[in-house]
């Protein structure tokens, strides 16, 4: 796979500059001083507005983005800037409220008047922020929505893929993979978040009762589902779904959840005595479980990156670079999990996007920053070469694959070509 390095970054930044260095300055102020490569950009800042949830439900999540995004600015200013000028981010503290997520992105853009625009975390918060995106026509690089249908403004790109269709993708690989065990479960249990995302792959889209989701897919492939649930995004008592889920004896739990929903619920069941013979969590930050020691061992997840993965080298030595720098500054914040994995590839993919439509349009003017897009895809670090096609609103072929946690640390288990550790089979 064909992967970006920081020196090819620099490389087209160089040439960014001398091409920007050789026209006057434009209505659209892209034109800046071009510096030697490498050197220190100049010129007004082009300022790139994001919020993030730095508090609140997501805030778990919100800091692995933040770390990387400042790594990510940090180390593009060092490599000359973006047309030849520094960039600066401006990052609010959406607090993981979708309403507030509008009323910042509609200020970052109508009022603070930003170049560019960064997604922010969780897809309920991208939902809103594509909205206000299409309103003002900004090109919006998303980190993680996964609600394929829902996202068609054709300028919105995807930095983390599970296809057009994850509510069959994601069941189906998970079915897949603990298929492969010499004796893979029989009962379910599925316990499925209503957050936007969470509840469509549990049930794909709300208004077709003929879409799947896992919990049809399940029945489909000769699962009995022994307890199925479905509880609101603000749910702090978790007793009442672990009791349902222990008094259900699944051989699997199936929680569609995100953030720390895993911990409540792992938490919630050990306090009954029980822990479940296997379990998987859809869209968990991925610290926090890893706290709950052997109470989490064996816990399944989905994951585009895995720095733990033995097939790490073959991603070059600038990735193998921004891991460990990542990691420095995410001990350095305190974060309970320092190694840098699926969001913090989706975060990295989601910057590179954004630079990369800049560089292939040579301008700020967003209708071309999309329109490049379009013609000439994206060279990511973490992902390779994604193109985007609006038939399939951006969504590019994915490259997810099933992490577990073994020994205290995520690996990856499935698909086989890309595992580097076998698929622990149930506990008990």
């Amino acid at each position: 796979m064909n992967r970006r390095s920081l020196a090819s970054l620099a490389a087209l930044v160089a040439v960014a500059m001398v091409l920007t260095a050789c026209a006057d300055d434009g209505d659209d102020g892209t034109a800046g001083e071009s510096p030697a490569a490498g050197g220190e950009p100049t010129g007004e800042p082009i300022v790139v507005g994001s919020t993030l949830s730095l508090t609140g439900a997501f805030a778990a999540t919100g800091a692995i983005h933040q770390i990387a995004g400042e790594q990510f600015v940090e180390q593009l200013n060092e490599n000359g800037g973006l047309l030849g000028r520094p960039v600066d981010w401006t990052v609010l503290d959406d607090e993981s409220d979708q309403a507030q997520v509008t009323q910042l992105y509609e200020r970052l853009i109508s009022q603070d008047q930003v170049d560019l625009i960064m997604g922010p975390y969780a897809t309920p918060n991208i939902l809103s922020a594509v909205a206000v995106a299409e309103r003002h026509g900004y090109v919006l690089p998303q980190h993680t929505a996964v609600l394929a249908p829902l996202l068609t403004y054709e300028c919105q790109f995807p930095a983390w893929s599970i296809g057009t269709t994850p509510n069959e993708y994601v069941p189906e690989q998970l079915f897949d993979a603990v298929e492969s065990l010499p004796t893979p479960p029989q009962r379910v249990a599925i316990a499925t978040n209503q957050n936007g995302s969470t509840d469509f792959v549990g049930y794909g889209l709300p208004d077709d009762d003929s879409d799947p989701g896992m919990v049809s897919i399940a029945e489909d492939r000769g699962y009995q589902v022994v307890a199925e649930i479905r509880y609101p995004p603000s749910t702090t008592d978790w007793a009442p779904i672990a009791t349902q889920i222990r008094d259900a004896n699944p051989d699997l739990v199936i929680n569609n959840g995100i953030g720390v929903d895993p911990v409540n619920l792992l938490t919630a069941m050990g306090q009954l005595g029980y822990q479940p013979p296997m379990m998987f969590s859809l869209f968990p930050a991925p610290g926090p479980p890893l706290g709950l020691g052997a109470a989490a061992d064996g816990l399944m997840s989905v994951s585009i990156f895995e720095s733990s993965d033995a097939t790490a080298a073959d991603y070059g030595e600038d990735a193998a670079a921004i891991v460990a720098e990542f990691e420095s500054r995410a001990q350095a914040a305190g974060l309970p999990y320092t190694a840098f994995e699926t969001q913090a590839a989706a975060s990295w993919n989601a910057w590179e996007i954004l630079v990369e439509g800049v560089e292939n349009a040579e301008s700020l003017e967003h209708q071309e920053i999309c329109d490049a897009l379009h013609e000439d895809g994206a060279e990511t670090t973490f992902s390779g070469e994604l193109s985007f096609d609006p038939d399939d609103n951006n969504f590019w072929p994915s490259t997810q694959g099933i992490k577990q946690i073994q020994d205290g640390t995520w690996v990856m288990v499935w698909p086989d070509d890309r595992a580097t550790a076998q698929l622990r089979p149930p506990v008990g």
